[in-house]
């Protein structure tokens, strides 16, 4: 397990002036380039993202929310704009948002090397399309990223001493069980019912050399917004990519469950409270068409583009949990 480097971490304005971190951040700022080229040349249109609101992402894998007072009322803020993307989705389409997130993350996540406490996630969502369209846009943008990385920032790279593959779509996809099936076939003890573990996920993430997709999630192990096979009972239509060697995931998606009185019951399978969640359920309420996305979280991208050892090494002004720092 790695551990953070505090005094790094606290004098940051020494370590954001070093040769290494200026490489880091211009890698950075060439994949958000990228990101942008294949976004807008494909008809994607860009808002600007919700920072605060009276609710967010519940489904934050054992993190705890901000809450704060906006004016005698209570407000979060984001952990993700997953129901913003919906409502954006139905109006125009096609959209994206580079959008902050602050998530408490347990003391334990701080040696993971892959958890911050404010990251920045591209968020992408798409009217009218199937978790299928959504994962060939999910390739095919990192496809393009890796790429257009690999062709703009190559004296960096190579500064770094990294070298990065392109990858041609499409990607492999293996269900959530078979995922389970070859974890165990290593002796890891991994349950069918629930995410696979961060730790198991790396290990999984180290059996391939191009990134690559598990489908098909457990119900339970997703938030009341991912939509239900109606097909498969208990089978959500839902992904995440992982990188290769050993980066783990990389994006998470799914389409979405848009008709009310089926987000109505899966909150209250799930325990959320309904009455928390008024504009949402208006909007569900009224009618939107059915959409799919997924985010890419800026930070591990980095560190896969980089070959970093840790997610804080691709942040300026790292929060890591339990660590005090600017």
């Amino acid at each position: 397990m790695l551990k953070p480097p505090i005094q790094e971490l606290q004098t940051y304005y020494k370590t954001i002036r070093t040769r290494r971190m200026q490489l880091i951040l211009k890698v950075q700022a060439t994949a958000f380039r990228g990101i942008r080229d294949y976004l807008d040349n494909n008809g994607f249109t860009e808002l600007l993202p919700p920072i605060i609101g009276p609710v967010t992402d519940p489904g934050i894998r054992g993190a705890k929310q901000v809450t704060i007072d906006y004016y005698g009322k209570e407000y979060k803020v984001m952990s993700s704009a997953i129901l913003y993307k919906q409502m954006a989705a139905a109006s125009l389409d096609k959209i994206y948002f580079f959008s902050p997130n602050v998530r408490l993350e347990p003391l334990e996540t701080a040696t993971t090397g892959r958890h911050l406490v404010e990251f920045v996630q591209v968020d992408i969502e798409e009217a009218n399309i199937t978790y299928e369209d959504a994962m060939r846009t999910a390739e095919n943008l990192v496809a393009h990223i890796v790429s257009y990385v690999v062709d703009e920032a190559a004296p960096y790279l190579e500064e770094l001493g990294r070298t990065l593959r392109k990858f041609r779509p499409p990607f492999k996809k293996i269900t959530h069980r078979e995922a389970v099936e070859l974890l165990r076939s290593k002796g890891e003890k991994v349950s069918y019912y629930t995410e696979i573990p961060w730790e198991q996920e790396e290990k999984l993430s180290r059996m391939f050399d191009e990134p690559f997709f598990i489908i098909d999630y457990p119900k339970g192990a997703r938030g009341f917004y991912d939509m239900e096979d109606e097909s498969r009972p208990g089978i959500l239509r839902d992904f995440d990519m992982l990188y290769p060697e050993g980066y783990g995931e990389a994006i998470s998606g799914a389409e979405r469950e848009y008709r009310y009185e089926k987000v109505i019951a899966r909150m209250r399978e799930s325990g959320e409270d309904p009455a928390k969640y008024g504009w949402y359920l208006d909007m569900l309420r009224e009618g939107i068409p059915p959409t799919a996305g997924f985010g890419i979280g800026v930070e591990r991208l980095t560190r896969y583009l980089c070959g970093l050892s840790a997610v804080w090494e691709a942040r300026p002004y790292p929060k890591i949990a339990g660590v005090y720092s600017p």
